[in-house]
């Protein structure tokens, strides 16, 4: 697995780059200018001021809001060790969203470390690959994430007292 990038959670508000801003701004202004300025004197026909004026500012923020699709693309997709290049280029390439829609659909979880050795694991994992340290509280039958306070499986009814659950765990459900 490679190593993700890792930005705090209070950087969390900040996944989407300054070079993103810049560019989304920089896109609505040019978007009003050849709406305002330009295509009106290619026209042959006058459009009611009010239909335009919403025309162009919808159009404006839609071409604002994919540059700043695709910076959070750039942040996001290294904190879950997935390649920024690819997703980027997919969502650029893809007309009408159809890339973000898909990397929204395929990304991967966010990627933590163990705390016992230190390997970058996903957060679905129950156990560390690397030195099976038990991440989260697992049922020992069917092996689906269930709640440290929980007496039995939602799933399959087993009895998870008998499943020796870390004391760390059950401390944390409490």
């Amino acid at each position: 697995m490679r190593n993700p990038e890792s930005i705090n959670v209070d950087e969390d508000t900040r996944l989407i780059p300054i070079w993103s801003i810049v560019a989304a701004a920089a896109v609505f202004v040019l978007v009003e200018y050849y709406f305002w300025l330009v295509f009106p004197t290619q026209q042959h026909h006058v459009t009611p001021i009010g239909l335009r004026a919403y025309l162009n500012i919808s159009w404006g923020l839609l071409a604002a809001v994919y540059c700043l699709m695709i910076g959070f693309v750039s942040k996001d997709a290294p904190r879950r060790s997935m390649s920024s290049r690819f997703w980027m280029l997919i969502c650029i390439v893809m007309p009408g969203g159809i890339g973000a829609v898909l990397y929204f659909l395929l990304r991967t979880p966010l990627v933590s470390l163990c705390p016992a050795c230190g390997t970058h694991v996903q957060g679905d994992f129950h156990f560390c690959p690397q030195c099976n340290f038990q991440l989260t509280a697992s049922c020992g039958s069917c092996f689906r994430t269930v709640r440290a306070s929980d007496q039995f499986c939602t799933r399959c009814g087993h009895e998870l007292s008998r499943d020796h659950m870390p004391a760390r765990l059950r401390v944390l459900g409490e």
